[in-house]
């Protein structure tokens, strides 16, 4: 599934999730969808005498609800064609680069090479910094640098964050969780993208330097010297041996004396065949550590972004392209893995608990109930003999009770130590049957169940785990087979 195919799934799945009430897309639109998508893949199918694959039927559905929403909400026609801004960036950043790098030679002596050219000493000294990071970051990955900012890399990715005026609540909540998800999901894409712009751009600023260096040559005289207040001729001619001996000994460029670096010290200046040397010096090692590093590092970029952009990482085990694909016979069911949390699990919410997982992955649907962790235990020693990564569950949801006051020392500690051991997130189920028994039939027992559920949503939300409402004694209370299925937090 390629970046495009990608994003118009998560666009789809984003809106019907947020359409719980079914205002935008009915049942019937949705049925019609899958219908429709289902023959058209097996159509295609047929015509390359292969199998019908969910990547092609969810495709086919993705681009029919879309244009279905389109006709009906001509404003969302301008968020379904919306771009990020990476390629004009692409373009425009290497270009401008250039030019930058092109009037250097503004704030220089336009008749003298200066050995000791500060603004070409500065474009070699931070090229070599960044090598270094970069080697830093490779040798310890799991220390990010900070670069590029999350913020920048949400930008780039979903574009204008502004919505269009005029869509409908379900609507505009579909395509808000829709801007955060998709910007979180291509986020490596977006990276590679800003990393190769950024190399290509470094690599284009040091080109037009040495450019305007040789134009500005034919049109003046060159001639070479250096000045320092604080390095003799020996330090300068050890610190310009040093940084100009690749370019000398692969280009075979003529090398120089401690004599003739005496002899450039200002006042005293050479003739104009000098001055060319160095030109030549300068240009031929910019080449070597500047250019020709970045380049290289831009068309690794480059590969990442594109093998990115083919192969997209969407993870299509997850409930709601199961249940999808369920119905063109590509399901092969999933597992639900429950973690109790100073909950005690009866028979009749364990037999719930089999329920939610039937809904959320077809008759094939397994639950795996873990022991229940006690209040105030320590997460990672409860959990030490348990693969938060196992292959074979598709799901970790973590299950509290709505009786239960939310605690930051507790209850958080358990949800922030999952979210950051899972490579897959988690989900938490919220169970009102005990609340709901416990309240009996009190005036304002709906009032208080709302306010209570709304406080562990937003204890929820603080911990990066969106949550769940559901009824283990009545699962049908609270349907998870509507195309929707579980919410689960961002992969760490």
């Amino acid at each position: 599934m390629n970046e495009q195919i990608a994003r118009e799934v998560v666009l789809v799945r984003a809106i019907e999730t947020a359409d719980q009430k079914k205002e935008v897309l009915g049942e019937d639109d949705r049925m019609y969808a899958s219908r429709s998508a289902r023959e058209l893949a097996q159509w295609q199918a047929s015509g390359k005498q292969a199998e019908v694959t969910g990547d092609d039927f969810l495709q086919q559905r993705s681009e029919l609800i879309i244009k279905r929403i389109t006709e009906r909400t001509p404003a969302f026609a301008a968020f379904a064609k919306r771009r990020n801004g990476m390629k004009t960036l692409a373009l425009i950043l290497p270009l401008l680069a250039l030019l930058l790098g092109a009037g250097l030679d503004r704030i220089t002596d336009p008749h003298r090479v200066d050995l000791l050219s500060a603004p070409l000493l500065l474009i070699i000294a931070w090229n070599v910094l960044v090598y270094l990071g970069l080697l830093i970051w490779l040798c310890i990955p799991s220390h990010a640098l900070g670069w590029p900012k999350a913020g920048l890399v949400r930008h780039l990715s979903v574009g204008r964050l502004a919505l269009p005026r005029k869509l409908p609540h379900a609507l505009s909540s579909g395509l808000l969780s829709f801007m955060g998800e998709w910007a979180h999901l291509s986020a490596k894409l977006t990276a590679a993208r800003l990393s190769r712009t950024i190399h290509l751009s470094a690599a284009m600023f040091a080109i037009g330097a040495v450019a305007s260096l040789y134009a500005r040559g034919f049109l003046s005289q060159y001639a070479a010297g250096w000045e320092s207040t604080f390095l003799n001729a020996g330090q300068v001619h050890s610190l310009l041996s040093t940084l100009f001996a690749p370019a000398i000994a692969l280009f075979h460029l003529q090398g120089f004396s401690l004599a003739e670096i005496e002899a450039l010290r200002f006042p005293q200046t050479t003739t104009v065949e000098g001055g060319a040397r160095w030109v030549h010096l300068y240009a031929a090692t910019i080449f070597l550590l500047v250019v020709v590093p970045r380049l290289i590092l831009a068309l690794l970029n480059n590969w990442r972004a594109a093998r990115l952009a083919k192969h997209f990482p969407l993870d299509l085990d997850q409930p709601y392209f199961r249940k999808l694909n369920e119905s063109i016979g590509v399901a092969t069911g999933g597992m639900l893995r429950v973690l109790p949390y100073s909950f005690t699990v009866d028979e009749a919410r364990h037999k719930g608990l089999g329920q939610l997982s039937i809904m959320l992955f077809g008759e094939q649907g397994r639950m795996m109930l873990r022991p229940s962790t006690s209040y105030g235990e320590e997460p990672q020693d409860v959990l030490r003999g348990t693969d938060l990564n196992d292959p074979q569950v598709n799901i970790t949801a973590v299950l509290f009770n709505l009786t239960a006051t939310p605690e930051k020392e507790n209850h958080g500690a358990f949800l922030d130590y999952l979210v950051q051991s899972s490579a897959r997130g988690i989900a938490v189920l919220i169970d009102e049957s005990s609340y709901l028994e416990h309240a009996g039939e009190q005036a304002d027992n709906a009032a208080r169940l709302a306010e209570r559920v709304a406080l562990w949503q937003q204890f929820c939300q603080f911990h990066k785990t969106p949550a769940t409402l559901v009824n283990l004694l009545n699962p049908a209370l609270h349907p998870l087979d509507a195309g929707v299925g579980l919410k689960v937090s961002a992969a760490a």
